[in-house]
């Protein structure tokens, strides 16, 4: 009877977590190459809890600035959002939303134009469970 009780619980807990995931489905945002600029860019690195390759840049189109995750393979997770931060840490950030997808190309517009000195690093961050997932240093 334990066990069975035991097992009800995780099944719960499991698809508790699953409905929080994000999409799996390849995002292709396009970056506008004939009028955006990239202004600071970035190799992503893991952090402790998953995995996140591709890059993270900063484009300037007119007078917008987007961060644009560029052919990103990113491990999967509840509540996961795409942050500019001023530490590899989310301790001092902008949240830029939730995240699109776990792969392909995004952006994502920033409504003011923060010191790109002191906000140097993209984050992609599990917000439910404060778990950061890989982080991008962008230099110009």
């Amino acid at each position: 009877m334990i066990r069975l009780i035991t097992l009800a619980l995780v099944i719960v807990a499991l698809t508790a977590c699953r409905k929080d995931l994000t999409s799996d489905a390849p995002v292709q945002d396009a970056i506008d190459t004939t009028t955006a600029i990239t202004k600071y860019s970035g190799n992503f690195i893991n952090g402790p809890y998953g995995a996140v390759s591709g890059s993270a840049k900063i484009v300037a189109d007119s007078s917008f600035y987007k961060v644009a995750l560029v052919n990103v393979q990113i491990t999967n997770g509840p509540d996961l959002h795409v942050y500019l931060s001023r530490e590899r840490e989310p301790i001092h950030f902008i949240d830029l939303g939730k995240l699109k997808s776990t792969s392909g190309t995004q952006l994502y517009s920033l409504t003011s134009i923060p010191d790109f000195t002191q906000y140097k690093y993209v984050l992609v961050h599990c917000q439910k469970f404060n778990h950061l997932f890989g982080s991008a240093e962008i230099e110009p």
